[in-house]
């Protein structure tokens, strides 16, 4: 699947938004990627998940961990793709935490699924927590890298499905807000 092939299913479902938006990062930004609105269309969801998946085939992932609430259904169809199971981390008071029963067995070999990066604290969060239950990070998998190539993890591959060189400003030097545009906060709306 090519990278112009994925764009154009995230054009398709009217995931790749332009405006005025201030990113979870704190950084602002005129272009944004929303994940749920690709994530709304299964089969949509599947395709780009599959060619995601793809990229760690052969790695033996025994669990794909998703950080709630962006990363969920990445991580369930990443999983599906992969033949493995699915559990999800949960955000308490601040921190990232395994309930519901979930588990991680020491050595666990466990794949970071997430919609999209652009500083990677949430995913650098997720991958502490797998750590800390003694399991193995394999990797990390992405949809979209927004990060411009500065997002990195100590994991042996971090994969996306896209690259997207998208602008973020710094919220005092932006030129959206200088222009006294009004800001949308979409990352969980």
């Amino acid at each position: 699947m090519t990278e112009n092939e994925i764009v154009n299913i995230l054009k398709e479902s009217g995931a790749l938004l332009t405006g005025h938006f201030q990113l979870r990062s704190g950084l602002h930004s005129n272009q944004f990627f929303q994940a749920a609105l690709l994530l709304q269309y299964p089969d949509k969801a599947e395709i780009v998940c599959r060619h995601l998946a793809e990229k760690f085939a052969g790695e033996k992932i025994s669990a794909v961990i998703s950080p709630a609430v962006g990363g969920l259904i990445v991580g369930q169809e990443v999983a599906r793709a992969l033949g493995c199971r699915a559990i999800f981390a949960d955000k308490e008071d601040g921190e990232l935490v395994l309930k519901r029963g979930f588990s991680i067995a020491p050595g666990e070999k466990i794949l970071v699924a997430e919609d999209v990066v652009t500083k990677g604290g949430r995913v650098q969060q997720t991958i502490d927590l797998v750590r800390s239950k003694g399991g193995d990070v394999a990797g990390v998998a992405v949809i979209v890298d927004r990060s411009g190539g500065t997002a990195s993890f100590d994991v042996p591959k971090f994969e996306s499905a896209l690259k997207l060189s998208l602008p973020t400003f710094d919220p005092a030097e932006c030129p959206l807000c200088a222009e006294k545009l009004p800001i949308d906060r979409p990352g969980s709306k």
